[in-house]
């Protein structure tokens, strides 16, 4: 990881850990503001720009989103001539440094997780935190054999390029 001299927050790697059988947390540092990260985590025209991975030949076709509370969103990927979607509801919003959120990929639609993303703010940076809780260990691990940490690492890098954009 690399630091940022001067800050307690590491700059750019994505972290992931597994506190239980049942969870996924991400971490990683953007260097923008949490109010730059929050919207582009948020937004459709920013998600379309980052949240599929590019070099795996993913689009994202379908973007949708009423962020405030019990409003929904849905996004479709394609691949391969492939579609398979994400929808969920907004639970609790604290603008730009609080997201609570359900997630169900539609091929499972009866293992619905449960998502809180933390935006925290030191010196213009933003330590986001993505807390994934699944409801069984399977459907975690499920998501884990499905290549989800390349994937995942790679968006990350995507919005990191993106919100360094909109500075």
């Amino acid at each position: 990881m690399v630091a940022n001299p001067g800050s307690e927050f590491p700059l750019k790697d994505t972290s992931m850990t597994m506190p239980s059988e049942r969870e996924i947390v991400l971490t990683r540092t953007f260097r923008a503001p949490p109010r730059i990260v929050f919207e582009a985590w948020t937004q459709p025209e920013f998600v379309k720009r980052w949240w599929a991975p590019k070099s795996r030949g993913v689009e994202l076709v379908e973007c949708r989103a009423d962020v405030q509370v019990g409003g929904a969103y849905r996004y479709v990927m394609r691949a391969e001539g492939n579609e398979f979607g994400f929808h969920g509801q907004y639970v609790e919003i604290t603008r730009h440094s609080r997201l609570v959120y359900t997630q169900v990929f539609e091929p499972f639609p009866d293992s619905p997780l449960l998502i809180t993303v933390t935006f925290e703010e030191h010196e213009g940076q933003t330590r986001l935190r993505s807390h994934e809780l699944y409801p069984t260990q399977e459907a975690r691990d499920a998501t884990l054999a499905s290549g989800m940490e390349g994937g995942m690492r790679e968006t990350m890098d995507q919005l990191d390029a993106l919100v360094a954009s909109l500075r």
